[in-house]
């Protein structure tokens, strides 16, 4: 599944998909981080049946041997993925990622399990401790799930990268640019961020076109994987400081905003 959703993310933008595929991923990673969530619950109900009915453990040397194996291969791969899907940002890797570590975290909860009956006997230590790692792992499930249905929703950037889009519009606020209808989504791997940009109305089609040009070049400097979409207005007149889809802001103290000098770019 994660394959063929990576496959049509990865596919470019057309005529009926202007903004790409990149959304493809988060259908991917939902039904995996409900996978997770609901194995985490048969995990608790076996557990919680073991509890209730103890019974001796039985085969725990192929048992044993089998979960350390299995253990090992699901951990190297997952920081594979894990580390791809960082760099490439991918939820459909991360999520591939944090479903084989739960498996990671299952094998060492048995092998902590089984050891904590072996050496004092107490048949109900290993069902608590498997207890207590499938709320780890409902838990790892629910993040999953939440960053799919927050990414379908279109959500904001996260607040590192909203901090990086102050930073880069802040010389040129000191330059007398002007600022608002600030908007950011994130789809699968890409990016999108789009502003409206008062300046002077004085300036020329030219001059406002060049500075623009530089702000997106900046602004994309310092996040590769955006797409920057900008407006430009007017900074004199009262309508640029309308929006439809956000409070209305005085026009009275950045009316008088000092316009910035010609770019030399």
């Amino acid at each position: 599944m994660a394959l063929i959703v990576l496959a049509i993310a990865a596919r470019p933008p057309d005529e009926d998909h202007a903004y790409g595929h990149g959304k493809a991923e988060y259908f991917s990673s939902g039904a995996e981080g409900t996978m997770i969530v609901v194995a985490a619950v048969s995990i608790a109900a076996a557990a919680l049946n073991r509890l209730l009915f103890p019974q001796p453990l039985q085969d725990l040397g192929l048992g044993l041997v089998i979960s350390v194996v299995a253990s090992g291969i699901n951990l190297a791969v997952a920081l594979v993925l894990g580390r791809a899907g960082r760099t490439h940002r991918s939820i459909t890797l991360e999520a591939n990622a944090s479903h084989l570590m739960t498996d990671v975290w299952t094998s060492v909860a048995v092998l902590v399990g089984v050891g904590a009956v072996g050496l004092s006997g107490w048949q109900w230590l290993d069902p608590v401790i498997a207890m207590a790692m499938a709320i780890n792992i409902m838990r790892t499930g629910w993040l999953i799930v939440r960053r799919s249905i927050l990414g379908l929703m279109d959500t904001a950037l996260p607040a590192e990268d909203q901090k990086l889009i102050q930073e880069v519009l802040a010389p040129y606020r000191e330059r007398g640019l002007q600022f608002h209808a600030l908007r950011t989504r994130q789809s699968g791997a890409r990016q999108f961020v789009s502003m409206h940009v008062l300046v002077p109305g004085t300036w020329t089609v030219q001059q406002g076109h060049d500075w623009l040009e530089k702000l997106e070049a900046d602004l994309r400097a310092r996040l590769p994987a955006a797409t920057v979409f900008t407006h430009l207005e007017p900074i004199e007149d009262p309508c640029s400081w309308e929006d439809t889809h956000l409070e209305r802001t005085s026009t009275t103290a950045n009316s008088t905003a000092e316009a910035p000098p010609a770019p030399s770019i």
